[in-house]
Formats: structure tokens, C-alpha cells, sequence
């Protein structure tokens, strides 16, 4: 299945035994046999997909991370992330097809057509260098909420 939009265009691959019909104003997803579990199953998750699908190509899809700690810092380079997160060289993320990221300070949006890959390139980057619970220092998704740590406490005692 071929979905063109002002976004651009995406495809979707359609197993046998799920049946599609493209009317004027709706699209009816069904399945061969509605009796085996298998293929009930197969029909939500197609019916979902396939209205991802249209989404994607009308509205497009977005996902932005936030940096946090001293002296990180992110640049994009036509279709590579540049990353200096802490460690002794820059880390360098290669942009796969269809999906773009822009920056804004400490910010990444990742944005494209298709919802699962926007998705997984902004899970990898977060991948990279994960919020630690003790200083929150790391990338994270914007408006995410790390759960801090008390770290180690000082003997509040006299020594004997």
C-alpha cells in the first residue's frame, strides 16, 4: 500500500489473509478469517498502521530530546548528528533516509513520515548516553522526568 500527502510519500507492505478497500472517504480493513487469533490481531494492528500511515504523510511526525550536563553540545552536518556528550571524541550518528533533525541550543527535534522510524532514530540517539539517576546528566526526551538518587551521605557522627 502506496500514501502520498504534502509530507511525502510511505508505503506499507500488507500480509495475506489482511484484505484493504479503498473507498471515496474511508479505508475498511478486514481479515480472511475472523476466527483465528492470529489474524483478529493482524486487523487492529494494520487498521493502526495504516492510519499512521496516512498521518504521516498529511501531518509528519516529531520527537525532540533535550542535553543535559556541562559542556554538551549537538550539531547537524547535512545527514550526520555530531554529539560531544562527555566522552574523549565527538560521537557521530548517521540520519537514515526520510528522517531530519534540527537543533535549537540544547535541543534535537527529530521529525519524518514515518512514525516508527522517527521513533527508533530518537531512541538510538537517547541510546548514546542515557540520563543517570544521580547528577540527571545525559540525553533525554524533552519534558522526561528522571528519577534521581540520593548519592553517598557523609557519617554524621562523632569518631570515636
Amino acid at each position: 500500500m502506496k500514501v502520498g500527502g504534502p509530507k511525502g510519500e510511505n508505503n506499507l507492505k500488507i500480509p495475506p489473509g489482511v484484505l484493504v478497500e479503498v473507498g471515496e472517504s474511508e479505508i475498511k480493513v478486514s481479515v480472511a478469517n475472523p476466527e483465528e487469533k492470529h489474524q483478529r490481531a493482524l486487523w487492529g494492528t494494520f487498521s493502526r498502521l495504516i492510519v499512521n500511515l496516512i498521518k504521516g504523510v498529511c501531518e509528519g511526525y516529531a520527537k525532540s530530546l533535550e542535553l543535559v550536563g556541562v559542556g554538551f553540545k549537538v550539531a547537524v552536518t547535512g545527514d550526520e548528528v555530531v554529539l560531544e556528550i562527555g566522552f574523549s571524541h565527538p560521537v557521530k550518528y548517521k540520519l537514515p533516509k526520510g528522517v531530519n533533525a534540527a537543533v535549537s541550543k540544547n535541543i534535537i527535534a527529530i521529525s519524518g513520515v514515518d512514525k516508527g522510524l522517527v521513533g527508533n532514530v530518537a531512541a538510538e540517539i537517547r541510546r548514546l548516553r542515557k540520563p543517570e539517576p544521580y547528577k540527571g546528566k545525559g540525553i533525554r526526551y524533552l519534558g522526561e522526568i528522571v528519577r534521581r538518587k540520593a548519592g553517598k551521605t557523609a557519617k554524621t557522627g562523632a569518631a570515636a
